[in-house]
């Protein structure tokens, strides 16, 4: 780190703590040439995310999409607030683990879907039923069967509580 007063760059941490929003580091350096103290603070870098359409325009990312299909899918469910926000908040880790500057709004929505399949049955049927828009009866209970043929080897839930979509 170059000193602000001499322009050298062999200065030494003397303090750390986290800042006061919690987000960042706050650091006392000492110059080892002039002697001068002065503060850095120290943050986690946010890649900007775009999300590509698709009709392949682009926008930034924006978590309240994400929130706001995981609510409508889970609408009037048994599902605790707290657990739509940790699905929420697994979802977005998953998305910027990819460490992709660009990512098609496909790729989003089928870690959405794996994640809610996790969650709740009905609320991953919902999201899926808009997500991958469904054509007809058919193609809705072809989803259905998949998802009880994995739930039944899976030892998950079984027939009788899906009835209940």
């Amino acid at each position: 780190m170059k000193c602000p007063f001499c322009g050298m760059d062999n200065t030494r941490v003397i303090d750390s703590r986290p800042a006061d929003d919690n987000a960042s580091i706050r650091r006392r350096r000492q110059c080892d040439e002039c002697g001068k103290r002065f503060t850095t603070y120290e943050k986690v870098e946010i890649i900007p995310l775009t999300v590509i359409k698709k009709d392949r325009s682009r926008e930034p990312y924006d978590r309240s999409k994400i929130m706001a299909g995981v609510l409508r899918a889970c609408h009037k469910r048994p599902i605790p607030v707290e657990k739509i926000e940790e699905t929420v908040n697994k979802i977005e880790n998953d998305i910027f683990n990819l460490e992709y500057k660009e990512i098609e709004s496909k790729v989003i929505g089928e870690i959405v879907m794996e994640r809610l399949k996790s969650l709740e049955q009905v609320a991953y049927v919902r999201f899926a039923s808009v997500y991958r828009e469904f054509k007809d009866v058919n193609t809705f209970m072809n989803e259905l069967k998949k998802m009880l043929d994995s739930s039944s080897d899976a030892g998950g839930q079984g027939e009788s509580e899906i009835k209940g979509v």
